[in-house]
């Protein structure tokens, strides 16, 4: 997902968050609806969050972390 971060001052800067989800979901048998459940959202966002189009929380980002057994840092790559 490309995001706009926009200064007081006006300025714009792009970034792009890239996720690990899909991978680690799939590694561990996981559908996106059981993971979903798990993480007390829904499917849907689930499946925004590992096609880009939705950043999570950092709420919702931490506790996918520790889902995984990782951190946010591992788990989230900011191509800034």
């Amino acid at each position: 997902m490309t995001s706009m971060l926009v200064t007081p001052r006006g300025v714009k800067y792009a970034f792009h968050m890239q996720s690990r989800v899909r991978e680690l979901r799939q590694q561990q048998g996981l559908s996106q609806q059981a993971l979903a459940q798990a993480m007390a959202v829904s499917r849907q966002t689930i499946n925004a969050i590992e096609t880009g189009r939705y950043d999570p929380s950092l709420t919702l980002a931490v506790r996918l972390a520790r889902h995984f057994g990782t951190t946010v840092e591992e788990l989230f790559d900011v191509d800034a």
